[in-house]
């Protein structure tokens, strides 16, 4: 079993379930030491809770590197989540260059978007930021709105195909190794469609017709966690899509919990499909 030592860079959502309070429990049942970065605190995520108390944390970003470069400190992975502003994607590039172990990986997520629109408080400049960010990074975690955002391609109303290929074409000029997430091709399916030397693939799943916040983190989380693992990629992303699948199956038994995805109850099924050389999928029906 590998035991990365893995830091993540994104915000502290205090309630909510996404983000750091994701990718921490999700990442430790993967087996790997988890480090962090906070980027910023919020009092929720922006979701449906209403107005959020929120404290930028850049300022503090360089005496916590500061740090760091005292004692040597090098990680195995770096992946980043959200981020507050352009100067933080900076210190990230920093981190990428001078904090990566020499076999090490850098992942990004470009969390700034999804249903055709930015997030609250984004804006161009942002969006140029991160698509220098997304060049600095072996792979990149992009949804459809933000891979459009990424190549300046204009969001379309139907998704086809040859759309996305040409997508994935083009984010492969960004960044060597693309997994686009929310990918169906026909009605009821969604999937991941993975761009990787010049090649695609897809991989397949049944829609499930509710969404919640949070999914995207937890993808995320047990995509390195356990690509991490030495799976590869194409394992890594089948667990991560199959274990997302299997925590919103969760969450739909429980109608009251709207706000996050009750991913804690399903971690059990992510260990056995890591570790347990038998088991090749998830029980769909626990």
């Amino acid at each position: 079993m590998a035991y990365g030592k893995i830091l993540t860079i994104q915000d502290i959502s205090c309630l909510g379930q996404c983000s750091m309070t994701v990718a921490l429990p999700i990442l430790s049942a993967c087996g790997h030491e988890t480090c962090i970065l906070p980027s910023a605190i919020l009092s929720t995520h922006t979701g449906g809770f209403g107005p959020v108390h929120k404290k930028d944390l850049t300022a503090d970003f360089q005496g916590i590197l500061n740090h760091w470069q005292e004692l040597n400190v090098t990680f195995d992975a770096v992946y980043t989540g959200y981020l507050s502003s352009v100067a933080q994607m900076e210190y990230v590039k920093n981190v990428f260059s001078a904090m990566v172990a020499p076999a090490g990986a850098r992942i990004v997520d470009p969390a700034m978007a999804d249903h055709g629109k930015l997030y609250s408080g984004f804006d161009s400049n942002y969006v140029e930021g991160m698509k220098e960010l997304c060049a600095a990074a072996d792979v990149i975690l992009p949804n459809v709105t933000e891979a459009c955002l990424l190549t300046d391609t204009p969001y379309p109303q139907d998704i086809g195909g040859e759309f996305i290929a040409e997508l994935l074409e083009k984010l492969g000029q960004l960044c060597p190794c693309v997994v686009l997430t929310g990918v169906g091709y026909r009605a009821g399916e969604t999937g991941v469609a993975v761009w990787q030397q010049g090649k695609l693939w897809h991989y397949t799943q049944e829609r499930i017709p509710k969404s919640f916040h949070g999914t995207g983190d937890i993808f995320a989380a047990a995509f390195v966690g356990a690509w991490q693992q030495e799976k590869t990629l194409e394992e890594a992303v089948k667990i991560a899509a199959d274990y997302t699948a299997l925590c919103i199956r969760k969450t739909c038994e429980a109608p009251a919990h709207w706000y996050g995805v009750k991913f804690e109850t399903a971690l059990p099924e992510l260990v056995k499909r890591l570790f347990l050389p038998k088991c090749k999928g998830f029980d769909l029906r626990r």
